[in-house]
């Protein structure tokens, strides 16, 4: 298994600026709210958080609330007494009880269930938590780091997230940038991620990455951010079997003319010069339409996948050998599927 990685890597402006808010509340005992897509390292945050903070010889324990249920999220977080519900066989102390003098980062805030929400608010405001199934309230010290992917402002505009719940846990926001606003750390990471598998695998030396796969790592747009990145790079670094610089890069590696339903979304691999141009190959399998527009619309997404391939998945190569301009190409890519709509 793959260790996973507490270092935090980047030298974008706006990646610096999120760390720099971070670090500086992490010296103040006051909740603290982590916003950003998934994959953009929200947790590697929250460590940070508490790891600079005068807790961090304390605990630091962790919940993603997103993956409990709704009837097993309090007794998770605030612990339960024997036979407080069916299957409480002995009693067990909560999350909070776990993290007393240390740092509780609940991730995926948003998913948490409004009978939960209060109950949080409860624990925040007065520094008490209670049992499912006691009446008497314990007193805990723990900072609250939280975590989501949503517009919780919104949420609580509408009525699902509790306002005050959301004022007393915004003392700060760090919104993390996603990868593809930090397109000069891609490179870094990218170095990084490679390296590191490649040193899992025991090869004597890191053989880095070819231009054509630097550039196709950094025009894509990493709806996934860097967890994507990571393993998109990991699997070339595995897969590469020859010498020199690796230059082949596959985006998606579900891609392929057998996938059931149709056919595939070509992959985006950059190949050394004179390999076969592996993105034709989906066209195959795809059904030959009978109508004018239809027609059309396949001739000219043949096209863009031969441009792609032809100027090595250059995107900007590609449009310039088409006479068109990047955005026009890019909007023509996305319309017939060729990269990803977020991207």
């Amino acid at each position: 298994m793959v260790e996973r990685t507490t270092q935090v890597i980047g030298q974008s402006g706006a990646f610096l600026d999120a760390l720099e808010r971070a670090s500086r509340a992490a010296t103040l005992d006051r909740p603290v709210l982590v916003i950003g897509e998934r994959g953009t390292g929200k947790e590697l945050v929250a460590e940070r958080l508490h790891r600079l903070s005068g807790r961090w010889d304390q605990p630091l324990v962790t919940l993603n609330c997103a993956a409990l249920p709704e009837t097993l999220i309090e007794a998770e977080l605030f612990g339960h007494e024997a036979g407080a519900f069916t299957g409480a066989t002995k009693a067990r102390a909560g999350r909070f009880e776990e993290a007393d003098g240390g740092t509780l980062f609940l991730d995926e805030l948003g998913t948490l269930s409004m009978g939960a929400q209060e109950r949080l608010l409860r624990a925040v405001e007065y520094g008490e938590v209670t049992r499912i199934g006691s009446s008497r309230p314990m007193r805990v010290d723990v900072r609250i780091v939280a975590a989501t992917n949503e517009h919780l402002p919104d949420r609580a505009a509408a009525g699902t997230f509790r306002a005050d719940l959301l004022d007393r846990l915004s003392f700060e926001v760090v919104t993390l940038p996603p990868l593809r606003a930090r397109a000069g750390d891609i490179p870094v990471l990218a170095e990084f991620f490679g390296r590191r598998m490649s040193a899992e695998l025991g090869r004597d030396r890191w053989p880095g990455f070819g231009p054509a796969a630097l550039d196709i790592l950094c025009e894509y747009g990493w709806p996934g951010n860097v967890r994507e990145l990571r393993n998109t790079v990991e699997r070339a670094v595995y897969r590469w079997e020859r010498e020199g610089p690796i230059d082949a890069i596959q985006l998606d590696p579900f891609a392929s003319p057998y996938r059931p339903g149709g056919g595939a979304v070509p992959t985006l691999v950059a190949e050394p010069v004179g390999a076969p141009a592996l993105a034709e190959a989906p066209l195959i399998a795809e059904p030959q339409p009978t109508d004018y527009k239809g027609r059309i619309a396949r001739f000219e997404r043949e096209l863009l996948a031969k441009a792609l391939a032809e100027h090595r998945f250059n995107q900007r190569a590609a449009a310039k050998g088409l006479g068109l301009t990047y955005d026009q190409l890019r909007h023509a890519l996305k319309r017939h599927n060729l990269i990803a709509a977020g991207s």
